[in-house]
């Protein structure tokens, strides 16, 4: 399966809504807590590693 932008942005964005789903739905903190705070970490980390992962498989394909 190859991962073009639609593929690679709903794939993101599930895993960042079943992280935040499962943390509502087991009640560790307040719910706005984790839409403030966490999820915006989430979204941010997540952004970071895509940026490095995309950067090292076109430097694996590359050589």
């Amino acid at each position: 399966m190859e991962f073009d932008l639609p593929k690679t942005v709903a794939a993101f964005l599930v895993v960042i809504a079943l992280g935040v789903g499962g943390m509502i739905a087991s009640d560790m903190m307040a719910t706005d807590t984790i839409l403030m705070m966490v999820a915006p970490s989430m979204v941010l980390f997540g952004a970071i590693m895509l940026a490095i992962g995309v950067q090292y498989g076109e430097h694996r394909a590359t050589n």
